[in-house]
């Protein structure tokens, strides 16, 4: 019996994943992300001579995507910020 099926004992939903060492490397280091853990500890506990290779890992997932929407404030067209195209640019970036 693999270790897929035997996980999926506890846990039937696991039965039709692909779990894979990478997969589960992947996991462990987005939960250590998460939970506040520095870059370069992930580094060194997956075992890698640099943060460069750790990145792989280290893609944000849904989560993380929405806390960081969450921060940012909503964006309208009275905001100081906002861009107004002239019809010079549109016309120009239209004709490419």
């Amino acid at each position: 019996m693999t270790n897929t099926a035997n996980a999926s004992v506890h846990c039937p939903s696991i039965k039709k994943k692909h779990v894979t060492p990478h997969l589960l490397r992947h996991t462990a280091a987005m939960e250590l992300l998460s939970a506040g853990v520095d870059t370069t500890v992930i580094a060194m506990w997956l075992g890698h001579e640099s943060t460069q290779t750790t990145a792989v890992y280290l893609h944000a997932h849904m989560a993380l995507k929405e806390a960081a929407l969450a921060k940012v404030a909503p964006f309208s067209k009275h905001s100081a910020l906002y861009y107004k195209l002239d019809d010079k640019l549109l016309n120009f970036l239209t004709s490419l």
